[in-house]
């Protein structure tokens, strides 16, 4: 017996003086996916158009090592991969789809994502997609689905009603469901005379797209708000207020965005509230910085709360967890596995408490016992649970982790020019 299951023996023992088990928490903690966002190996450029960012996103940085190709992606995933414990799914944007076809958008078909279906199942994780609604000619004007030009309007009606089928391609061929999520960036830079005729199309947009059924085994259609954008500061279509009703009334997943609010506002606060009318919750960790800079997630006081929401109310069952930044400041890789460990740190910790007990307590009105022990929470030794999943997975334990990354970077990312 090493040093790394000694310790977990221990630590075992103290959580189980509160009436924790380990072992199911970590069984718990293996079943839930995270989906790892490809656009971090290329800071969001992909390779149907090779433009620059539009549509309210920048990305910061010049490190060295960006991917240039979908080889390059796939090779930058697979080593993340390689130093992450659990199960994975990987989230594609349409521009990266894998092809040699002069196509445009609304031309995308399955047969252009072939080859990541296969590099899925060589790999064995999912996928996601979603429509790329940005960084495009037709989105310049700063309206997409909610244009009031009809052309402009249905080459996106068109694009997002062919990620779906991809979507639904993805779910058949990998044997579990693939979530399709929207996303626009429409908005307007200043002041708007009127706020509810862009809605309206978007709806009528979204209902079009929409029309043609999917069996959710297949395919889990989302949707996704936000507050604001550069160049659309002062109004944006997609609002939460909107989003949250389009998904309540047509009974479609919601999309939860931790870095798409004010920054007042916590995603961990709205969980409980919209879990009792969506049926799904497509939950994008994030971290923003003063707006939604997508920084690299950290084991911070807000992952944290979100862990525990959908733990200690079992919404996690109800919900898909993906990771949304992009960085080019760091190594790119760090960036994945410092996110990804940092996501499932706050997943274990939460999977670590007595829930049924505290809530019982609660229930009581015994405040006392319940201040008590979840404070007593915060300094039990969790870490060396987190490196005995680690060891139990075949993956480097802490620092060994940053080692792999420095051989990595030295070995290919720096002979990438």
């Amino acid at each position: 017996m090493n040093n790394i299951e000694k310790e977990y023996l221990q630590v075992k023992e103290e959580y189980a003086k509160l009436g924790v088990d380990t072992d199911k928490a970590l069984e718990r903690l293996s079943k839930i996916k995270i989906s790892l966002h490809c656009w971090q190996t290329d800071d969001v450029i992909g390779f149907l158009s090779g433009n620059s960012l539009s549509g309210g996103i920048q990305t910061t940085g010049n490190y060295p090592g960006k991917a240039r190709n979908v080889k390059e992606v796939r090779e930058d995933l697979e080593e993340a991969l390689s130093l992450l414990p659990g199960n994975y799914k990987i989230n594609l944007h349409a521009i990266y789809a894998d092809t040699d076809e002069k196509i445009d958008l609304d031309q995308i078909e399955p047969r252009h994502f072939a080859s990541w279906v296969d590099w899925a199942k060589k790999n064995h994780v999912g996928l996601d997609f979603n429509p790329t609604c940005f960084s495009h000619p037709k989105a310049v004007s700063g309206f997409t689905l909610s244009s009031n030009d009809d052309e402009i309007r249905n080459f996106w009606i068109e694009h997002c009603k062919r990620a779906r089928k991809i979507g639904e391609y993805f779910g058949k061929e990998l044997g579990e469901p693939c979530v399709t999520n929207i996303w626009v960036p429409d908005g307007y830079k200043d002041i708007p005379y009127d706020r509810l005729a862009p809605r309206v199309r978007l709806k009528e947009s979204l209902d079009e797209i929409l029309k043609e059924k999917i069996d959710p085994k297949y395919n889990i259609d989302a949707v996704e708000s936000k507050v604001f954008g550069i160049g659309v500061e002062a109004y944006t279509t997609g609002s939460n207020e909107f989003y949250v009703g389009y998904a309540t009334k047509n009974n479609i997943a919601l999309t939860l965005d931790a870095g798409h609010y004010h920054p007042t506002e916590y995603i961990s606060d709205k969980i409980s509230s919209v879990s009792l009318y969506v049926p799904h919750i497509l939950l994008h960790v994030s971290r923003p910085v003063r707006w939604d800079s997508d920084h690299v997630v950290l084991f911070d006081d807000e992952l944290n709360e979100i862990a525990r929401s959908l733990i200690r109310n079992n919404i996690i069952e109800k919900t898909s967890v993906g990771l949304d930044y992009f960085d080019a400041s760091i190594n790119r890789i760090n960036a994945y596995v410092v996110g990804v460990r940092s996501t499932l740190k706050a997943f274990l910790r939460a999977l670590l408490e007595p829930t049924e007990e505290l809530k019982r307590i609660e229930n009581d009105g015994n405040y006392t016992d319940r201040m008590f022990i979840t404070e007593r929470l915060k300094t039990m030794n969790f870490g060396k649970v987190f490196d005995y999943y680690c060891y139990k997975n075949g993956v480097p334990v802490g620092m060994d982790a940053l080692e792999e990354i420095h051989r990595y970077e030295k070995d290919v990312l720096s002979k990438r020019r």
